[in-house]
């Protein structure tokens, strides 16, 4: 398993990612001052966004049922838990784009290759869907806040 978004798990036999792009922001207010620079007050967390894409070749690995799966996930608007393969939570994340490109497509029509990428955003974390398989409280990467009920 390369990671697990909700109960999507992203492997070989579904939908493996070749890259996996984190971009985390934090918000800043400025003040004009004269002859001076800006003044700047940290005033908490900006986006956090993870761009994952990756080649799927259904005829050797993964399925096209997984881009289903994931738009599906998509349409409902949830947020889920984003965990990786050691472990490590990241929060809770929306699906907020999936684009696809088909190439090498067989005479009825199915591509032979699928390039994809996947454009997920953090939100807060209460948002995240439960787990239907097991409760308890999972620690967030990097800000120990606890998640009671996901994983």
């Amino acid at each position: 398993m390369l990671m697990a978004l909700g109960q999507f798990v992203f492997g070989m036999s579904t939908l493996a990612y070749n890259e996996l792009q984190r971009q985390t922001r934090w918000k800043h207010a400025n003040a004009p001052r004269v002859g001076a620079r800006d003044a700047r007050q940290y005033t908490g967390l900006g986006d956090e966004t993870i761009v994952l894409s990756g080649v799927l070749a259904p005829e050797l690995t993964g399925s096209l049922d997984a881009l289903k799966e994931l738009r599906a996930m998509g349409d409902t608007g949830a947020a889920y838990v984003l965990v990786d393969g050691a472990g490590a939570v990241y929060g809770a994340f929306l699906i907020e784009g999936l684009d696809e490109g088909q190439t090498l497509h067989h005479s009825d029509g199915t591509p032979r290759k699928v390039d994809f990428t996947i454009n997920l955003v953090r939100t807060d974390d209460d948002q995240a869907a439960p787990s239907p398989r097991r409760g308890g409280q999972i620690s967030d990467l990097g800000t120990g806040q606890n998640f009671a009920g996901y994983a």
